[in-house]
């Protein structure tokens, strides 16, 4: 039950990204570069600041790269989608294509799936492709494949989440190491955007829902495995649908609908 409440909580926090990544770059106040860094740049201060008053040890540069690297292509691939998906369907497509690369990483890494994870992935990832491929227009193509490509990097991010000792330490460095990169990335673009409210948004993302949330998550993940950290995931865009409603997102049939196989799916693989 400890786990089971500890992964619920890293689902809120993932879900509260999409909320406030869709409020802040979707209503313009503030552009997806910006917010992508400034987000990193409060989650890697808040991480800091822990890791200082827990006196936590740097956990040293070896070993880093897949973590830091996956970490920055989903924070710009994640704000750039939201610019124009809505944030249940960006949550779909982002935790569909996690669900494919931390499987993909299950199976490379020899863990064993059984075959009621299987049908619940499967499942799960009926009810993603039922809401989403009906709903697929040219001009959607960019946002669903910087969404996509979002979902690869926070794959490859959990799967180095695996062999995090110290759950904290982890993710401070991860996110302290990407700084000087986005930096360079958000130089190169010359975005610069915002008002208040952005900023004020970004900053929550970052501390609370990135920086906690996500040191939460490498702390579960060893725990679940892969195959099933990744079903656990599909429990995000329903509740990001949710929290959408107060941004005037319509909940529609089929995406009840969608929900209850995802739902479902998720059920069948966690047991």
């Amino acid at each position: 039950m400890r786990l089971f409440g500890l992964t619920l909580v890293a689902m809120l926090a993932f879900a509260g990204n999409s909320v406030l990544t869709r409020m802040a770059v979707g209503s313009g106040a503030m552009d997806a570069q910006s917010f992508a860094l400034l987000r990193l740049l409060a989650g890697a201060g808040m991480l800091a600041a822990l890791m200082f008053w827990r006196r936590v040890a740097w956990p040293g540069w070896s070993g880093r790269a897949a973590g830091v690297g996956g970490l920055l292509v989903y924070l710009f691939g994640f704000s750039v989608a939201y610019v124009d998906l809505a944030a249940g369907t960006g949550a779909l497509v982002l935790f569909g294509m996690v669900q494919i690369t931390m499987f993909a990483g299950a199976l490379i890494g020899g863990e064993v799936v059984r075959p009621a994870r299987w049908a619940g992935a499967a499942l799960a990832f009926g009810g993603l492709v039922f809401l989403v491929a009906p709903g697929l227009r040219l001009g959607a193509f960019a946002p669903m494949l910087a969404m996509a490509l979002a979902g690869v990097g926070w794959g490859i991010y959990s799967l180095a989440g695996r062999r995090a000792g110290d759950a904290l330490a982890a993710t401070g460095a991860n996110f302290i190491l990407a700084v000087p990169v986005a930096l360079a990335i958000w130089a190169c673009i010359g975005a610069a955007d915002w008002d208040l409210r952005g900023v004020g948004l970004a900053v929550i993302s970052g501390a609370v829902t990135s920086g906690l949330g996500y040191a939460l998550w490498y702390r579960v993940v060893p725990q679940l495995g892969a195959s099933r950290a990744a079903v656990a995931q599909l429990s995000v865009p329903l509740l990001a649908a949710t929290a959408g409603l107060g941004l005037g997102e319509p909940v529609t049939l089929r995406f009840v609908l969608a929900s209850v196989l995802v739902l479902g799916g998720v059920a069948v693989a966690s047991r």
